[in-house]
């Protein structure tokens, strides 16, 4: 079943526009003259190549062979799309090997391999393994799937890892582990049913009974019904290896008095008299996706003493393998491990478990709407989006590889690893993700006030179908619906459309905007022309009475324009600047640049009151700021009104006693490049280099973001408009969908506090 919560359209122009894909091979060393050429390629990459054939594991440190994994799959058995075959399982694996690199700093290369045959397809990755740190086998269907890694595991000398087996079983002995801590149970007395023989299901058993669950105490059942000893019918040697002795011949009889359930199986295979025979306090796993074997609210309907999981994200205590994976296989590069065994596999869980029980940071707690969020039956795994897990999970990992002796290159400062992998990524990704997630869990409703246009209908249908909240259009309506209809969308979209000329809430609106504007020269049959007759003001009424939380604009009109538009309406937020940010985001690197939309050439005054705001909001995303007021010159080189103004901004904070570090004035090479900073100016008092850059004019911050954004190479956030007393987000005229989706969350979200 597909996820209704994208288009096709969506998912095509996603994957199609742009570079083709999802993946891209970035080089690492410069390669802008001949001498670098010749040190890359010949004549000088033969010494490294003579050092690796005089001694192999030089090839870690000479190659990117120790961050390197290779995503694997014959396409037999694709998340919920079957038997598809290697080329069309490509999205998928791309799709992984982005994971890789997005939650572990990992580089994951896909590999399809065009054969159903098991002997084939090991033959094929036995002799590519020397390319790799570690082999990732996706999507490969049972039993062929336990044949190929466990041959692989025996032929090669690198870790081999089936997902789809052991990640889940990770995460859900996690899971379990926290369950039976709650409830004051033993591993070794627990009784579990399982429903579903396949993959997953198997290595789920494995793993917890190496965990010490007692063999006798373990279920397993398949279409058939029980697994039991003596059982023909269906069955093979991993089947025949869980096997239990028991009486139970269906589900229903095993359920009986079981203390845990995992379901690994199909939609409503689970009954509410099966739940209610369970033990005091049950686990109930129900995995299957998309849809549950039974539901949280059916079981609650029952049971108020459940422990529930399932594998869906609006749900409590999803099992989500990449919980595990990537950290998993950054723990075994990072100590060079030549296999992934048992012990590492019950660190990562035990590790996980600990997690969720920690205390949870305010930026984990936000993407849920400011609850906190606590260990208890509700929050038993920590959230995907957790910045801890890969200092967590990957260490555990890494212990555990060591302690096991498969270590080939042990760790001897466990402490300072931890601390490089916590900065190993840019915690933006982590911060951004809690702000979609805030706002799912906080929908808002959101005025696209360009309603007619087809990138604005896409983005707005975008927002509703994430779950965001309710999208409000301006426009006119037999326009907005035939534009929708043409899209082969249902007329009943869940879009909301105003035509500002034809609304009942012209009057109220008219009469707001009079009573704001009469003082400033403003008729009254001036403000009801505004409301009429153009959808910012007409959006920003909206919003100003109560009748939405926040607006995007700006995809048909220059920056300049709306901004007039919506200061019609709104004021700035008391002791807060209006002005613009951009969140540049690199390799390695984020930069947030400010102002670069509103103040032409601030003052002094103003000039410090953005820094000090700039600094905020880069904290929101996880940054400690390090601001650099930003000039042609470097710390009085060249004495001009325009750096006097800069450095009499710095006077300001320094009376201020802001609690956070800034310097200026400086040129941006010196901002950005550290070692230039200690060596001609030690006595900067940046301690690295500027994450945050507050340039001097309008004109400088429009060019530099916009070359950016063009040239850079890196992710442009923004602009974002920051000090409105209300939530406005105006995107740049040639905004995609995707931009205008991501000005809706963010205008969401800010809508909120």
């Amino acid at each position: 079943m597909l996820d209704k919560r994208v288009t096709e359209k969506e998912a095509f122009d996603f994957h199609s526009k742009g570079k083709a894909g999802k993946l891209e091979i970035r080089a690492t060393k410069p390669l802008t003259t001949q001498r670098d050429l010749s040190l890359a390629y010949s004549p000088g990459v033969a010494f490294p190549c003579l050092n690796i054939e005089e001694n192999p594991e030089l090839a870690y440190d000479l190659t990117n062979k120790g961050n390197e994994v290779a995503v694997i799959s014959n396409g037999t058995a694709v998340l919920g799309l079957g038997n598809i075959g290697a080329l069309a399982a490509k999205p998928v694996m791309e799709g992984k090997a982005v994971l890789f690199k997005r939650f572990a700093d990992i580089d994951g290369i896909d590999i399809e391999v065009d054969t159903e045959d098991a002997d084939e397809f090991i033959n094929c990755v036995k002799f590519l393994g020397k390319s790799f740190g570690g082999i990732n086998l996706e999507d490969i269907k049972a039993p062929e799937c336990f044949i190929i890694e466990q041959q692989l595991r025996e032929l090669m000398d690198i870790p081999v890892f089936h997902d789809d087996q052991h990640g889940t079983a990770i995460i859900a002995a996690a899971g379990m582990i926290n369950g039976l801590h709650l409830t004051n149970r033993d591993i070794k007395t627990a009784k579990l049913v399982v429903n579903g023989a396949g993959a997953a299901s198997i290595a789920c058993v494995e793993l917890l009974k190496s965990m010490g669950m007692a063999h006798d105490n373990v279920i397993l059942c398949d279409s058939r019904g029980v697994i039991y000893q003596g059982r023909e019918d269906g069955m093979n040697q991993w089947k025949t290896a869980h096997a239990a002795k028991t009486d139970a011949r269906s589900l229903a009889d095993a359920m009986k008095g079981a203390d845990i359930f995992f379901g690994l199986s199909v939609a409503d295979s689970v009954t509410q008299e099966m739940v209610l025979s369970m033990a005091d306090q049950p686990m109930i796993f129900a995995m299957a996706n998309p849809d549950p074997e039974i539901t949280p609210e059916a079981v609650r309907e029952v049971r108020d003493d459940a422990i529930i999981a399932t594998g869906r994200s609006d749900y409590p205590n999803q099992i989500n393998n990449v919980l595990g994976f990537p950290y998993i296989f950054r723990g075994a590069l990072d100590v060079r491990a030549s296999t992934i065994n048992d012990d590492m596999k019950i660190a990562a869980a035990e590790a996980l478990a600990q997690l969720a029980r920690a205390d949870v940071p305010d930026e984990v707690d936000a993407a849920y709407g400011g609850t906190h969020l606590s260990y208890g039956p509700d929050y038993i795994i920590p959230t995907p989006f957790d910045p801890r897990l890969i200092s967590a999970v990957a260490s555990a990992v890494a212990q555990a590889a060591m302690d096991s002796g498969v270590a080939q290159r042990p760790i001897t400062d466990m402490t300072a690893y931890r601390s490089q992998l916590s900065s190993r990524l840019n915690p933006i990704a982590s911060a951004l993700s809690f702000l979609y997630e805030n706002v799912r869990a906080n929908p808002q409703r959101v005025v696209f006030a360009e309603g007619e246009e087809d990138r604005v209908i896409r983005a707005a249908l975008a927002y509703r179908n994430e779950g965001y909240g309710t999208p409000v259009l301006i426009g006119r309506d037999d326009e907005v619906s035939q534009k929708i209809e043409t899209m082969g969308v249902d007329a009943d979209s869940g879009l909301e459309i105003h035509n500002a000329r034809l609304s009942s809430d012209n009057k109220k609106y008219t009469d707001f905007l009079y009573e704001r504007l009469q003082r400033s020269g403003v008729l009254y049959r001036d403000c009801q022309r505004l409301v009429n007759q153009d959808r910012n003001v007409f959006a920003a009424c909206m919003v100003a009475c109560g009748d939405a939380d926040a607006i995007v604009t700006g995809a048909t009109r220059s920056f300049s324009v709306a901004f007039e538009d919506v200061t019609r309406v709104f004021d700035a937020r008391p002791g807060e600047q209006l002005m613009g940010l951009q969140v540049i985001v690199g390799a390695g690197h984020t930069v947030f640049m400010a102002d670069t939309r509103v103040h032409e050439v601030p003052s002094a005054e103003e000039l410090a009151d953005i820094v000090t705001q700039s600094a905020a909001y880069a904290r929101r995303f996880g940054h400690e700021p390090r601001v650099a007021l930003l000039s042609f010159s470097n710390f009085g080189q060249a004495l001009r009104d325009s750096t006097q103004r800069i450095r009499d901004a710095v006077a300001i904070l320094d009376v201020r006693k802001v609690d956070f570090e800034y310097d200026g004035e400086m040129a941006a090479d010196t901002a950005l490049n550290h070692d230039l900073m200690q060596k001609i100016y030690p006595f900067c008092r940046l301690s690295g280099p500027a994450n945050v850059l507050v340039v001097p004019t309008l004109d400088c911050g429009s060019i530099a973001a916009k070359l950016l954004q063009e040239m850079g190479g890196g992710t442009v956030i923004g602009p974002i408009l920051l000090g409105l007393e209300n939530s406005v987000q105006i995107v740049q005229m040639g905004a995609t969908t995707q931009d205008l989706l991501n000005a809706a969350v963010l205008a969401a979200n800010d809508a909120q506090s």
